[in-house]
């Protein structure tokens, strides 16, 4: 896997500006993402969107109030975030070695750049950089796709066959997603490894949310049925609940990571 590949994935195979409201799934991470950083960041907070993409996420908190620097590998998506409504200063950068100074920002965001990073050293290296642009006291907030959200999904969509079953049985052991199924070079995280990584790299303490919660493929499931609304409020109402109960979390699509820096 090299950074390229990435950019190649971005540019030309997916449609990052269109996936927060594509599905139940996306909806759910949408809604639930915004309001725990809604709770998190304090008002008028300067933020740091590390990976954020096309913008989505830093349109929403600039119209919150807060003021927005964005940063994504992907040419592309900088060019979108700099030509929606509002505006996004947003610039092309890795989130490995960011271009600024030591404590720049009351908070940082890295919503994407974790889970396309195989090595974990490569991780902790991300969340250490994000760690040190944010002022003592400022808070971060990590994201990473759960160990076993990919079969889940699978199986709540129709999908499941005998490739998605071994794609199952190696995630048991190997989190490194296969980019045959209809994703991208991708790591998939348990619960433990995404909070020893935050510690590893000067995070202790973090909290651990369940993004969509438990039943975001009964969402999923029921889309096309006459139950979908009931059951997609049910699945919200369930995520904000449950959104840090240690033995729900990674039931989860994602799982959010949120700590203040010493």
């Amino acid at each position: 896997m090299t950074t390229e590949d990435i950019v190649q994935y971005y540019t030309s195979q997916y449609r990052e500006d269109e996936r927060l409201d594509r599905r139940p799934q996306a909806r759910l991470e949408w809604t639930r993402t915004l309001e725990v950083l809604h709770e998190l960041l304090p008002p008028g907070a300067f933020v740091l969107d590390v990976g954020g993409g096309t913008g989505a996420y830093a349109r929403e908190l600039t119209r919150a109030g807060h003021r927005v620097r964005l940063v994504d590998l992907v040419p592309a998506h900088v060019e979108q975030a700099r030509a929606g409504d509002p505006p996004i200063e947003a610039s092309v950068g890795d989130a490995r070695e960011l271009p600024f100074a030591d404590g720049s920002f009351d908070a940082v965001l890295v919503l994407g750049p974790l889970y396309h990073l195989h090595e974990r050293a490569d991780r902790v290296a991300v969340l250490r950089e994000a760690a040190r642009v944010t002022r003592p006291g400022g808070v971060l907030a990590a994201a990473v796709i759960a160990r076993f959200a990919g079969p889940l999904d699978f199986a709540a969509t129709g999908r499941f066959d005998a490739r998605a079953l071994d794609e199952a049985r190696s995630l048991v052991h190997d989190g490194r997603n296969d980019p045959e199924l209809g994703f991208t070079h991708a790591y998939f995280h348990r619960p433990e490894e995404l909070l020893s990584e935050c510690t590893d790299a000067g995070l202790p303490g973090a909290v651990l949310h369940g993004v969509e919660g438990p039943l975001w493929t009964a969402a999923e499931a029921a889309l096309d049925g006459p139950h979908a609304a009931s059951v997609f409020t049910a699945a919200l109402e369930l995520a904000r609940l449950y959104s840090t109960e240690r033995s729900l979390v990674a039931a989860s699509s994602h799982m959010l990571a949120t700590a203040v820096r010493g």
